[in-house]
C-alpha cells in the first residue's frame, strides 16, 4: 500500500539524512544535540529551543562543572502525553529558556534504554505510588533524584503547578536549600535501597496454595460483565489470561471463562481494529469502547499468544482467527522489507489522538452505497457517533447473535460485511496515517517471533513460520556485534546499547517456539547459545542472581527495581521457564538447577504478591510437576511428521517438553504423560486418542463467533 504518513515520519526522515559533518557538537543554531541521535524519539525533539542532551558523560560532566541540576526527560517515540507536553512546554521559547538557564537537560528513549527507565520509574512509583511517560525526574550530577513527575502542563491550573511556576523553584531551591535536596536525594536513596535484592527466606512454596490465592486475587477485580480486571483504563493483560488459560487446562473451568470472556471482549471493542486488525494498547473505559489509540509490537505478540492458547485449549476456531488477524496487521504495517518487525504505531495522526481510526457516518455511506446500512448495524456507526461526534467502530454482537437478530443468513452477510471492511480499509489508507517508530528491538520482536512460530505450528500456515524465521534470521545477522553479543535495537544501523537480559530471554523463547514449530534443531541450538550467553553476561558470580543488565553495561545507581510480569513478561520469570524447556528439549541438567535457583531467589516476591508474578508461578509448575513429555524421530520433512506436530501443536497439552532425533525411519512420535507411556505413533489418526486423554479440549460456555 502507498505509505501516507506524511508528517512525523517525513519530518524524522528529513533529520536522518540531513548532513550532519558541518554542524557543531551542540547542534547549531537551529538544533540542539538530538540532532545526532538515532532514535525517532530523540529526533523529534532536536529542534526543541531546549538544549538536551543525550545520556552520556557530557551531560553530566557539563552539570558538575556548572552546578547544576539535571531535568531528565523520559518517553518514546509514539507517545500521546510525550507529544503533548513537547509541544506545550519543550517547544516554547520561555520554558526554554528556564531549562537552559538553569538545568543540564537529558532525553531518553525508553525503548533504546530499558535500563534508565527501570530505575527512575521506581523512583517514580517509590515516591508518587504511581508512574508514567513523559517521565521527568530531577535530580543531582552523581544520578541522584530528588524529585519525579509524569506529565506538566506549562502553566499550573486547579492548584497545580505547571513548569513555568515548578522550575524556577527547583532552581531556587538547588541554590538556596542544597541541604533539602540532599535530604530528598538520601530518602529516595534509602527508600530505593529497601528494594534491592534482598536474600530469600522462603524457598519451599505450596505452589497449589498460591495458584489458588492468586487466582481468587484476579477473581476480585474481574470485571464480570466487560471481562478484563478493574474498571478503567483497562489493558488486556495477556498475562493474566494465559495464566488463567492454563489453570483451564488444569481443570479450573472459571478460570478459563473469565479468560475466554476478556478476549471475545477485546476482540468486540474499540481497542480492536475492526478494519485494520491488531490490538491497541489500553482502553480508556470500562467497556473496551474508546482506546488509547496507540499500538506496540508487544501488545501484538502477547494478545496473539493469549488467543492461539485459546484455541489450542477449546479448539474454537474463532480464537485462532483473532490471531490470524493480528499476524495480518504485523504483516501488513509493523514489517521491515528485511523482515525485522517495528516498534510502534503513534496514536496520533495530524496532531489529534485517533483521528485516523474514527468515523462519520457519511463517510461510510459514501463508500459503501447499499451496503452501508448494514455495515453501520454491525459496527455500531450512528449519526451521533461515540467519540466526540464521529464512531469508533466495534462489534458489540458477533457474527451469528447479529445475523439471528436481524434475520439474516450468515454466509451472505458475512461476505458482504468483510467486502465493506475491505472498502473501508482501503479508504482509511488514503488517509495521514499515525507515525510508525521503525525502531526494531530485539526483545519485541522475540515475542513476536514466539507468537508467529506458535501460530504456524497450530494453523498449518507456513507464511507465519516463514515471517517468524525471517526475523530470527535478521536478528542475528544485523543485532549482534562481532563476539555475538546481542544488541538493543536496530534503525538504519544498530545501535551500540548491549541488550538486556529481556533481549536474551525473550528472543530464545522465539528460538525455542520455532524449533517446536519446525523441528529444525539449528532454532534450538542458537536458543542453546543464547542461553550459555545468559549465564556469562546477566549471572552475578558474587551474590549468584540474575541482573537485568550485563555485567559489562553501565551500571544504575543502585540495583533497584519492582520486578514483576506487567504487560510483558518479567525477564527474570521468562528465563527460568526457557531454561527449564530447553533443559528438557536438550537434555540439559545444568539449565534446570539455574532455572531452580533464579526461582528460589524470586520466592519472597512470589509469596507476598503471586498474582503479579504469575509467569515465576508458572515456572515453578513447570520445573515441579510432571512434564508432558513429546518425542520426535525420524525425518523431519516427512508429510507424516508434519501431521504430527501438527495435531500435538494444536492441543493445549500442559507443560510440553517437546524434543526430537534425526534419523532416516518412519516418523514416530512418542507421548508420555499423566503417569503413563503411551506407544509410539506414526501419523495423526493415531495420536489423537492419545491427546483426548492426555490433552483433553474444554467446552465452555463462551464462544467468540
Amino acid at each position: 500500500m502507498a505509505d501516507t504518513r506524511l508528517d512525523t515520519a517525513a519530518y524524522i526522515a528529513r533529520l536522518r539524512v540531513l548532513d550532519k559533518s558541518v554542524l557543531p557538537p551542540d547542534g547549531g543554531q537551529g538544533f540542539n544535540r538530538l540532532i545526532f541521535a538515532r532514535s525517532p524519539y530523540l529526533l523529534q525533539h532536536a529542534e526543541n529551543p531546549v538544549a538536551w542532551y543525550e545520556w552520556g558523560d557530557a551531560a553530566f560532566e557539563r552539570a558538575r562543572d556548572g552546578n547544576l541540576p539535571i531535568l531528565l526527560s523520559i518517553g518514546y517515540a509514539t507517545c500521546h502525553w510525550c507529544h503533548v507536553m513537547a509541544h506545550e512546554s519543550f517547544e516554547d521559547e520561555q520554558v526554554a529558556a528556564l531549562l537552559n538557564s538553569h538545568f543540564v537537560c537529558i532525553k531518553v528513549d525508553r525503548e533504546e534504554r530499558p535500563d534508565i527507565d527501570d530505575f527512575y520509574m521506581t523512583v517514580s512509583q517509590v515516591l508518587t505510588g504511581s508512574g508514567g511517560w513523559p517521565l521527568n525526574v530531577f535530580m543531582t550530577p552523581d544520578k541522584r533524584p530528588f524529585m519525579a513527575v509524569t506529565y506538566l502542563p506549562r502553566q499550573g491550573h486547579a492548584g497545580r503547578s505547571g513548569l513555568m511556576e515548578l522550575l524556577p523553584n527547583i532552581a531556587a531551591l538547588w541554590h538556596q536549600r542544597p541541604d533539602l535536596i540532599e535530604k530528598n536525594c538520601r530518602g529516595i536513596m534509602d527508600a530505593m535501597g529497601n528494594l534491592s535484592p534482598q536474600d530469600t527466606t522462603n524457598t519451599s512454596l505450596n505452589l497449589q496454595e498460591l495458584a489458588y490465592i492468586s487466582f481468587n486475587q484476579l477473581s476480585s477485580i474481574y470485571d464480570p460483565l466487560h471481562g478484563g480486571f478493574g474498571t478503567a483504563p483497562k489493558f488486556p493483560m495477556a498475562i493474566n489470561l494465559s495464566w488463567l488459560i492454563r489453570q483451564g487446562t488444569a481443570e479450573n473451568h472459571r478460570a478459563l471463562e473469565m479468560a475466554l470472556h476478556t478476549l471475545k471482549k477485546i476482540r468486540g471493542g474499540g481497542i480492536w481494529d475492526q478494519v485494520g486488525g491488531g490490538v491497541h494498547r489500553y482502553a480508556v473505559d470500562r467497556e473496551w469502547l474508546v482506546p488509547h489509540f496507540e499500538k506496540m509490537l508487544y501488545d501484538q505478540a502477547m494478545v496473539g499468544l493469549a488467543a492461539l492458547e485459546a484455541n489450542q485449549a477449546t479448539g474454537d476456531g474463532a480464537y485462532l482467527h483473532m490471531a490470524e488477524n493480528i499476524f495480518g496487521f504485523v504483516a501488513r504495517e509493523l514489517t521491515s522489507p528485511e523482515g525485522g518487525f517495528y516498534a510502534a504505531l503513534d496514536a496520533d495522526s495530524e496532531g489529534v489522538e485517533g483521528k485516523c481510526y474514527v468515523w462519520d457516518k457519511g463517510e461510510i455511506e459514501e463508500c459503501l452505497g447499499e451496503d452501508a446500512p448494514l455495515f453501520c448495524r454491525f459496527y455500531g456507526v450512528t449519526d451521533g457517533g461515540n467519540f466526540e461526534g464521529r464512531t469508533i467502530l466495534n462489534t458489540p454482537l458477533g457474527l451469528e447473535e447479529f445475523c439471528i437478530r436481524e434475520g439474516l443468513e450468515p454466509t451472505e452477510a458475512g461476505r458482504r460485511l468483510e467486502h465493506g471492511r475491505e472498502l473501508v480499509l482501503a479508504q482509511r489508507e488514503r488517509r495521514i496515517g499515525p507515525f510508525r517508530d521503525e525502531k526494531v528491538i530485539t526483545a519485541w520482536n522475540g515475542l513476536m517471533i514466539a507468537a508467529l512460530a506458535r501460530g504456524g505450528a497450530v494453523s498449518g500456515n507456513a507464511a507465519f513460520l516463514d515471517a517468524a524465521g525471517r526475523a530470527a534470521s535478521f536478528l542475528r545477522e544485523r543485532l549482534r556485534r562481532r563476539d555475538g553479543r546481542l544488541l538493543r535495537s536496530f534503525l538504519g544501523d544498530a545501535a551500540d546499547v548491549p541488550g538486556f537480559l529481556e533481549d536474551y530471554a525473550f528472543l530464545a523463547f522465539g528460538l525455542l517456539e520455532l524449533f517446536e514449530a519446525t523441528l529444525d534443531t539449528a532454532w534450538l541450538e542458537r536458543a542453546l547459545q543464547l542461553a550459555d550467553q545468559m549465564l556469562e553476561i546477566f549471572l552475578d558470580p558474587d551474590s549468584g542472581r540474575f541482573l537485568k543488565t550485563g555485567r559489562d553495561a553501565e551500571p544504575m545507581p543502585l540495583a533497584a527495581t519492582q520486578e514483576h510480569d506487567g504487560v510483558m513478561p518479567s525477564p527474570f520469570s521468562l528465563t527460568a521457564q526457557i531454561f527449564i524447556r530447553l533443559a528438557r528439549a536438550a537434555a540439559r541438567p545444568d539449565l534446570l538447577d539455574h532455572a531452580r535457583r533464579l526461582l528460589e531467589s524470586r520466592a519472597d516476591d512470589v509469596q507476598r504478591q503471586p498474582s503479579i508474578h504469575l509467569g515465576s508461578l508458572y515456572a515453578m509448575t513447570l520445573l515441579e510437576e510432571e512434564p508432558f513429555e513429546a518425542h520426535f524421530s525420524g525425518q523431519r520433512h516427512h508429510p507424516a511428521m508434519q501431521g504430527l506436530l501438527h495435531g500435538l501443536k494444536a492441543r493445549y497439552c500442559l507443560n510440553l517438553a517437546l524434543s526430537f532425533e534425526a534419523t532416516d525411519s518412519a516418523p514416530t512420535l512418542t507421548i508420555c504423560a499423566l503417569g503413563t507411556c503411551y506407544p509410539a505413533v506414526r501419523n495423526a489418526s493415531e495420536l489423537e486418542p492419545i491427546l483426548e486423554r492426555a490433552a483433553p479440549r474444554f467446552k465452555p460456555s463462551i464462544t467468540l463467533g
